[in-house]
């Protein structure tokens, strides 16, 4: 992950990468075939570490408030050049030649994020902490809008660092399910 996340996938050679694990590049590709395999496996492999943060998350005590806040705080890149937000990135670039199976487990982890926050903001609503809103359509329009904010501080776009889009998020937040119509 730190490899594609320093030089990208088009830098990473796989016999660059077997020297650096210790591997031949004969051994590397034989359990991962493709790079897009090998970076497939290995965003799959840090989505179940973040998939275990999320669990956490969703099942401990409190408000659906510091649930949701706990969300953004792990969805949101910890600054340019993320490794985990590296390989979304590497990911979506390549997505468009992808295979039928490489977009399904796409699709697995994209909506395993969705179906985690779904279920903060149906408990949300049904507690009255927020105003009743569809918790599946507002988790895609949620999604997209920390999507988008994400790829800016993930490639260090001047101006919507971490601690901007956060404020920006919250913001989003209380105008849209904490406020009163």
């Amino acid at each position: 992950m730190d490899t594609i996340a320093e030089r990208g996938l088009d830098g990473l050679t796989m016999a660059g990468l077997g020297r650096q694990v210790g591997m031949s590049s004969g051994h590397l590709l034989y359990y991962f075939r493709t790079k897009d395999e090998l970076l497939l496996q290995t965003l799959e492999w840090s989505e179940g570490r973040l998939g275990a943060e999320r669990s956490a998350l969703l099942s401990r005590p409190g408000t659906a408030r510091d649930r949701l806040d706990g969300y953004v705080d792990v969805y949101v890149p910890r600054g340019p050049r993320d490794p985990h937000w590296t390989l979304w990135l590497e990911v979506w670039n390549r997505s468009q030649n992808a295979d039928d199976d490489a977009r399904a487990r796409q699709a697995a982890i994209e909506g395993a994020w969705h179906r985690d926050l779904v279920a903060i903001l149906a408990e949300g609503v049904s507690r009255e902490e927020f105003r009743a809103v569809d918790p599946d359509r507002f988790a895609t329009r949620m999604r997209a809008l920390l999507d988008g904010f994400s790829v800016h501080v993930a490639v260090g776009i001047p101006g919507t660092g971490r601690e901007q889009v956060l404020t920006h998020v919250r913001e989003f937040i209380e105008q849209s399910l904490l406020s009163r119509p």
